[in-house]
């Protein structure tokens, strides 16, 4: 089986980096708008055929999420580095946090900490894409479903795609299994990475566990309203809205060096005993790279 690697930390990259102020003037920025309005009421812009908006993502959903990211979370970027400038690749990362903010904060992080500002298509869950208005954006985003044909074309077309392989049941798990990786399935990423040669580059997410710790399950609620659960956390539901306000908790996300796999060729996808093994060193590295980075963290909440 190959050697699991733990994702790296510079010694020197102890300070977030977060994206600079706008250096435009406020005539400048009130332009700008007015121009965006006037594209977004003419139809002037443009979608790709799985519905992402570079437009409405640069200009109104990134903007939502960088304070989430700069200030409320206050992530710490590293590893940047391992991510190629251009061509395919898959970021394989952990899951957790009760919503899926985890998958939001790498977006941001790509985008505005790489160099060149990579934008990530993010693989989601059908039930993503049923729900009313969160659905839609996660299109216009660049999410797509979470099949191989729409993984391994993205890939071919030279985009960053992220997946988080542990689905609803690592994003659901309880508090006190906390940066406990769950089972990978099947190991459908390692079978698009090999089919498109995209090499596959291990995400560790520190922070996201604690937004929303969850203490309970109300499964009979879930069931009646079809979801894969329904939390119950410290200050949801006792709270009401206010509880439906994530933790500030401190944040660190790592990029690890890419596994490479063009080496293998397409065939390999067929070979159950290699993509196995493929998805085991990911998860593997996953796993030893949480225990690194909760040792880096100070605390939970600075």
């Amino acid at each position: 089986m190959p050697e699991a690697r733990v994702i790296p930390l510079r010694p020197d990259d102890d300070e977030p980096r977060v994206p600079p102020p706008s250096s435009a003037s406020w005539e400048e920025q009130v332009a700008g708008g007015l121009e965006f309005l006037r594209r977004r009421l003419t139809g002037d812009y443009d979608t790709d055929e799985f519905g992402f908006d570079a437009d409405l993502t640069d200009h109104v959903l990134l903007p939502l999420l960088r304070p989430l990211f700069s200030r409320w979370f206050r992530v710490e970027t590293h590893g940047v580095e391992n991510v190629p400038d251009t061509g395919g690749g898959l970021v394989v990362a952990n899951h957790s946090g009760t919503v899926p903010l985890d998958a939001m904060m790498a977006t941001v992080a790509l985008h505005d900490d790489h160099p060149a500002q990579r934008r990530l298509r993010l693989l989601g869950a059908d039930l993503v894409f049923d729900l009313p208005v969160i659905g839609s954006l996660s299109r216009k985003l660049g999410s797509t479903l979470a099949c191989n044909e729409d993984a391994e074309r993205l890939l071919t077309g030279g985009e960053l795609v992220g997946v988080f392989p542990e689905g609803f049941k690592g994003i659901g798990k309880p508090f006190r299994e906390r940066y406990t990786l769950q089972r990978f399935g099947r190991g459908g990423f390692v079978s698009a990475a090999l089919r498109t040669g995209a090499p596959i580059i291990p995400c560790a997410i520190v922070g996201a566990e604690e937004t929303y710790p969850m203490i309970g399950n109300a499964k009979t609620l879930a069931r009646l309203l079809g979801l894969p659960y329904f939390p119950v956390t410290p200050t949801f539901p006792a709270l009401g809205p206010l509880g439906l306000v994530p933790l500030p908790s401190k944040w660190l996300i790592a990029f690890g060096e890419p596994i490479e796999t063009a080496s293998y060729g397409p065939a390999a996808a067929e070979d159950p005993m290699l993509v196995f093994n493929l998805t085991d060193q990911v998860r593997e590295t996953i796993q030893q790279s949480l225990y690194e980075l909760l040792l880096q963290r100070r605390s939970v909440f600075s």
